[in-house]
């Protein structure tokens, strides 16, 4: 297998052609929103065909007060590690508090979110199994505990355009963005 090609399109290093590589998360290109915190997914878009990885989805997350995606289940698995500060995660409708080091196993169809109340911050490693298959196989789900802290939908959907709808109407859209010093704050 060859090492794959980075190339820095003003935002960090991606990968354009398949193949393994190494890359410093502060190097590699980051996706920021005023709402969902900023993340490090390490695939690209650059590529033809882009670069994703077939098998396990992982990111680096992080969420600062008031940040969070929306509720949500999906076919396949997903975990979740805390490597600092601490959040909230709602499953099935129940909050729990994490904290560094908290690890969160999301088993396929487990409705969940993570989220950042006003008064936390987080960096949250995420993996999940790929293969979504026909349909996506992510729906966002309505949820009263999720609502609180705006990351609910009104109505179940499975298009994600709807889902976030609100958001994109009054905020500007996410951006690839370089690193931010600060970002990995316990680690810079």
């Amino acid at each position: 297998m060859p090492e794959a090609q980075l190339e820095d399109f003003g935002s960090g290093l991606a990968p354009v052609t398949r193949g393994w590589f190494v890359v410093n998360v502060r190097d590699a290109e980051w996706f920021s929103s005023d709402t969902r915190g900023a993340a490090c997914w390490f695939e690209s878009e650059y590529g033809d065909p882009p670069i994703e990885f077939a098998q396990l989805g992982i990111n680096l997350a992080v969420l600062e007060a008031g940040q969070s995606s929306m509720y949500h289940a999906e076919a396949n698995q997903e975990a979740f590690l805390v490597l600092a500060g601490e959040c909230t995660l709602i499953v099935e409708e129940n909050e729990r508090r994490l904290v560094a080091w908290d690890f969160f196993y999301c088993a396929p169809e487990t409705e969940h979110i993570i989220v950042a109340s006003e008064q936390q911050s987080a960096i949250v490693l995420a993996v999940g199994a790929r293969g979504r298959g026909v349909g996506g196989g992510l729906v966002y789900t309505t949820c009263k505990a999720a609502a609180r802290y705006g990351a609910s939908v009104a109505r179940e959907t499975t298009d994600s355009a709807i889902a976030y709808a609100k958001i994109h109407a009054v905020l500007p859209r996410s951006r690839f963005v370089k690193y931010r010093r600060g970002w990995l704050r316990e680690t810079d």
